[in-house]
């Protein structure tokens, strides 16, 4: 049992013997501590959305896991960053799938590759996984062609399994990636997601689930189907990929706010939305975002934490050697601060660290 999961149990039995009735029930009441999201497992240390990152991210502490969901060309839900595959299998040195080589327009932008929408769920299951950021994260290589691709189903099996070993609930936090691309070819993922998770009892509000999209319209009408929490993604830059005229920058004022909470319980942010940096790269005072968003009854995730100097603000970096780990304990300690609900990282052991030191 690590320290943050004791911890969290501790306080838990506080809350949930007092006699006033308010203590909510559950290990991820927001009243406790922030949330700790495995982003895409601890893809920090393994490359992403394998099950070794996954398994690694709930040895390290994580309390949810974050897979990218995309469509497979017979409908199946697999766990992959993009619908391009190029990047993160080794689907290029495969002879058999060359021709499969293409490009395409998805969300408006041309990209150039092998998409996943092109592979039944067999083929898919030839390939292996390497790792995407190569040049930030080279040791993670070692572990190039060593895991397959994993389908949604699978990765909630192994779920299964890692709460019937460590006695813990493990929460899931799947992105749909490119709804309405997918859609328009004929693979929808929300119906499919949601049959799947209600099969493994992720249901309702109550249960250790987020469902987060950058598109609106899909968060809309799952508001409809479901009582399973939802959250708004806000990217730093443009618009939402179905909602050219609505720019991310708008969502995070006020009005913007209210728009949400009207079919989300919260926003996953860009963390810079929270606290931004200075001229110099060192974090500034927090936004008044928290505390807008709080005034709506929204909750508030910021992505993306990594330890790797090349992404940490000036004044928490080790050196100048851009791979090397810098003190990001210190940034989520910052965040927490700021009234953060969760944290989406890379690196799960070192936010676990961090909060609980805090």
């Amino acid at each position: 049992m690590n320290i943050r999961f004791a911890i969290l149990s501790l306080l838990l039995l506080i809350l949930t013997s007092c006699d006033d009735g308010n203590a909510q029930s559950g290990l991820y009441s927001q009243s406790v501590l922030p949330i700790i999201i495995g982003h895409r497992g601890a893809s920090g240390e393994r490359p992403e959305h394998t099950e070794a990152a996954y398994r690694l991210a709930i040895e390290q502490g994580a309390d949810y896991l974050e897979p990218d969901i995309v469509v497979s060309k017979d409908g199946i839900l697999m766990v992959r960053h993009e619908n391009e595959i190029g990047r993160t299998t080794n689907v290029s040195t495969k002879e058999e799938f060359a021709s499969r080589y293409t490009t395409k327009v998805i969300d408006g932008k041309e990209i150039t590759g092998w998409f996943v929408e092109d592979f039944t769920y067999n083929e898919l299951k030839t390939l292996r996984s390497k790792e995407r950021n190569t040049e930030l994260r080279p040791s993670n290589r070692d572990y190039d062609n060593e895991f397959a691709i994993l389908s949604f189903e699978e990765l909630l099996k192994l779920i299964q399994r890692l709460e019937q070993r460590t006695g813990r609930v493990i929460g899931i936090y799947p992105e749909l990636k490119h709804p309405n691309y997918f859609k328009s070819i004929g693979l929808p993922q929300q119906e499919t997601l949601l049959k799947q998770l209600n099969i493994f009892g992720y249901r309702d509000s109550s249960d250790a689930v987020f469902i987060q999209s950058f598109e609106v319209g899909v968060l809309e009408q799952l508001s409809e189907a479901t009582d399973i929490r939802l959250i708004q993604l806000i990217g730093t830059e443009g618009s939402p990929p179905d909602r050219p005229n609505l720019l991310f920058a708008d969502m995070v004022t006020p009005a913007g706010l209210s728009r949400i909470a009207k079919y989300a319980d919260g926003v996953g942010v860009h963390k810079s939305f929270v606290i931004n940096r200075n001229i110099f790269g060192r974090l500034n005072a927090p936004t008044d975002l928290i505390k807008n968003a709080n005034a709506k009854e929204l909750l508030v995730h910021a992505w993306t934490f990594r330890a790797e100097n090349y992404y940490l603000p000036e004044g928490l970096k080790s050196s100048l050697k851009r791979t090397e780990l810098g003190d990001m304990k210190t940034e989520i300690k910052a965040f927490r601060d700021a009234g953060i609900d969760g944290f989406f990282t890379d690196h799960p052991e070192l936010a676990v660290t961090a909060l609980t030191e805090y």
